[in-house]
């Protein structure tokens, strides 16, 4: 029998059903499944199905926790889980069944959340959109011929649709917030060394990597922050100390915050003009809440940091991929990869040792800069990406120079790439629809650490301009 109220209900709130024994696990899975029968083939948000287990775990005994029953959804990059294949998109990566969970999908089971399929990425996370020739093209429920974004891609698809309420995301550039913009929903990328990469890997792209999830409220991105979050001995980089509760401590009202925005990129060039009415928006909804709120921006310069955060990838996308030709015994060929992927692999391979150091140290230089910002201003926002969600082949993923291939990419992501640069953590925040029913997303930095402050006045957002009937709006 279907749940006909299932979308009407957040994370949290589908685990309080099942805990009031209202409904049981099992019958929420089977919707979620049949959501995902019923919707992927139109939006290509699941690449890898695991029902049957998933089936097994929800009639068995869950563990006790805050999402307790949940159905949860797994991207396919670095989500882990035993007896299941991460292939990261790529041709050139075998469909190997893991051996074990990560400890972050460990943790996520520990809430009580039931993972049941894997979702669409681009090929290695490379680009803000989803649409790779292994998989093709994740399709935006707000308008199927729109990108979702990338690289979480597939999960803010499955999310804004419907299937499950939150789902696994990370972001590497931008792949928790610029998805959560495309489709409309909360993202929150933590600080630099939250989520633990246990037991497989120390970090992510030399630490620009980070892990949670995407979302439709404030709430439930707190509730999974409380369950992921926490060092593991061994881990290279350690987070200050987390409170006791995130979800206990965005529910207190923040105090009055001095807060920056800026309506240009970084470099001083324009945003489109819905892109800047958002965000003016978004400034006057801050001062009517009696924050303190002046146009400004941190004093980071795009034209150095940019090749170097390039840098620093080109030469982790190529380790990552001979790591895979080492233990599968091939040898990487043109073919095997996008023309785009080929372009970065090529290069990273001849990165000298001294360029790719000096790109390290202009990543602490930023962060100093950024510490420095924030000693004036608690929080800085602007647009997420530079224009609404951009039309499907839009970019040219064949193209195999890379410095070519990544200009028109780095001007649709102005922003985002520099938290994973400085480790901060940031936010997206569905707080505008265009004329067309596009989300345009707001995003918010805070001072590293302070992800409690950034969920904080996120709640106070929501509260104030809430998005969670928009979803109603969605036809797929």
């Amino acid at each position: 029998m279907r749940f006909a109220e299932y979308a009407k209900y957040d994370g949290l709130g589908l685990a309080a059903l099942v805990a009031k024994k209202k409904v049981k696990p099992i019958e929420l899975l089977d919707e979620a499944i049949a959501r995902a029968e019923e919707l992927n083939p139109k939006l290509n948000a699941i690449v890898y199905k695991d029902y049957e287990r998933a089936r097994a775990a929800a009639k068995g005994k869950l563990p006790k926790g805050v999402f307790t029953g949940v159905p949860f959804l797994l991207k396919d990059i670095f989500a882990l889980a035993q007896g299941v294949p991460t292939r990261q998109a790529s041709r050139f990566f075998p469909p190997i069944p893991w051996p074990h969970d990560s400890e972050m999908t460990v943790r996520f089971k520990s809430a009580g959340l039931v993972p049941f399929a894997k979702t669409n990425v681009p090929e290695f996370g490379l680009v803000p959109t989803t649409e790779s020739k292994l998989y093709g093209a994740a399709h935006n429920p707000w308008d199927l011929s729109r990108s979702t974004g990338g690289s979480s891609g597939g999960s803010g698809a499955a999310v804004a649709a419907g299937i499950v309420p939150l789902a696994h995301a990370n972001d590497g550039g931008g792949s928790i917030r610029i998805p959560a913009s495309a489709c409309g929903l909360v993202g929150l990328k933590p600080t630099r060394g939250r989520v633990s990469y246990a037991p497989d890997f120390g970090a992510t792209i030399d630490g620009l990597g980070a892990e949670l999830v995407v979302s439709r409220t404030v709430r439930d991105t707190a509730a999974a922050l409380d369950a992921v979050a926490g060092y593991v001995p061994g881990d290279p980089y350690c987070a200050p100390p987390e409170p006791a509760s995130y979800l206990d401590g965005m529910k207190r009202k923040p105090k009055k915050l001095r807060i920056a925005f800026s309506t240009k990129k970084l470099d001083g060039r324009s945003l489109h003009p819905v892109c800047v009415a958002a965000v003016k928006r978004t400034a006057k909804l801050c001062a009517d809440l009696g924050h303190d709120v002046e146009e400004a921006m941190p004093d980071l310069d795009q034209a150095t940091l940019v090749p170097m955060f390039i840098q620093i990838w080109r030469a982790n996308l190529a380790a990552g991929i001979d790591t895979i030709a080492m233990l599968t015994g091939q040898t990487p060929t043109r073919e095997m990869f996008e023309g785009l992927t080929w372009g970065v692999y090529q290069a990273g391979k001849n990165i000298a040792a001294s360029t790719y150091l000096q790109a390290k140290q202009g990543i602490n230089t930023a962060c100093r800069a950024t510490a420095q910002f924030h000693e004036t201003y608690d929080m800085w926002f602007s647009s997420t990406l530079a224009e609404p969600p951009v039309q499907l082949g839009r970019f040219d993923m064949e193209e195999t120079d890379p410095d070519k291939s990544f200009a028109p990419l780095i001007d649709y992501v102005p922003f985002t790439a520099m938290q994973n640069v400085t480790g901060q953590p940031a936010i997206n925040m569905p707080l505008y629809w265009n004329k067309e029913g596009l989300p345009v997303g707001v995003h918010f930095v805070g001072r590293f650490g302070d992800e409690l402050g950034l969920l904080k006045l996120a709640a106070q957002l929501e509260a104030a301009a809430p998005w969670i009937d928009q979803y109603k709006k969605i036809k797929v």
